[in-house]
């Protein structure tokens, strides 16, 4: 029987997502017999032609051409998902959704007229259909197993979808706004990272996005409490995931 085929793309991003799964080392020797990978420019020049069992997908779409092969790569991929902050909500470069892109080519390129570009970041579920996500900046390397894992063996990934606070409490953290005054997105972001920045005393700075049903409205007060102006709000919650709507709602509110 033939193994299953991975392919990995990537789109706008830093590749730190495609890194996290070089990162795992040991494991990716173990996952490298029991998945072939076909197409990873990122770890290997081979290329197998498609159709693909599973694509991971990293990247926003910020030009026409994405828009094209984005396309293409859903018709070759039997299962898509996305990786990082950048495929599932825009990534940092959404932060252009909010100005006029022609000006910020104008301001930093000599000839912007050669500038090909959309006046947007958005997410690869906006262009074709999803059948996964997987958040953070980067994302998780352990929910990267589990979802490759689930995948050869024919089931659903068993991931998290509760907010930071619920890992802080299992790791049994003492939590840095109620004990420090700290400002923290832990309770509106998406369980994943583990709470590794409040396991060194500093808040969440929501790299996960946005968790199911945020209330937002009640963490507002809470951050203020803690000393953030309007201003600052409208930062902390346009930043990873500047384009995932319940953030995107908070920050538009609050730009000069």
């Amino acid at each position: 029987m033939s193994l299953p085929t991975l392919a990995v793309w990537k789109f706008a991003s830093c590749d730190g997502c495609q890194l996290t799964l070089l990162d795992c080392e040991d494991e990716l020797l173990d996952l490298a017999g029991r998945i072939k990978i076909a197409y990873f420019t990122e770890a290997t020049s081979a290329v197998l032609p498609g159709p693909y069992d599973v694509s991971l997908v990293e990247g926003s779409i910020t030009t026409e051409a994405d828009e094209r092969r984005i396309r293409e790569v859903r018709e070759q991929s039997r299962v898509l998902v996305t990786i990082g902050a950048c495929a599932t909500s825009g990534g940092i470069q959404a932060l252009r959704n909010f100005g006029d892109v022609a000006e910020f080519a104008a301001s930093i390129y000599a000839s912007p007229q050669f500038i090909s570009t959309l006046a947007t970041s958005t997410p690869i579920s906006a262009h074709v259909p999803v059948d996964f996500e997987l958040r953070g900046c980067p994302i998780d390397r352990n929910q990267l197993l589990e979802t490759l894992g689930a995948f050869l063996a024919g089931r659903k990934p068993d991931l998290p979808d509760t907010s930071v606070c619920t890992e802080c409490k299992r790791r049994g953290l003492t939590c840095v706004t109620v004990a420090d005054g700290t400002p923290c997105l832990g309770p509106v972001t998406h369980a994943g990272c583990g709470a590794l920045c409040p396991a060194h005393r500093r808040g969440c700075f929501g790299c996960f996005g946005p968790m199911a049903k945020p209330n937002t409205a009640a963490l507002l007060p809470i951050l203020r409490t803690c000393g953030m102006d309007e201003p600052a709000i409208g930062r902390v919650f346009a930043t990873f995931n500047a384009a995932a709507p319940d953030f995107a709602a908070v920050s538009r509110e609050r730009r000069p």
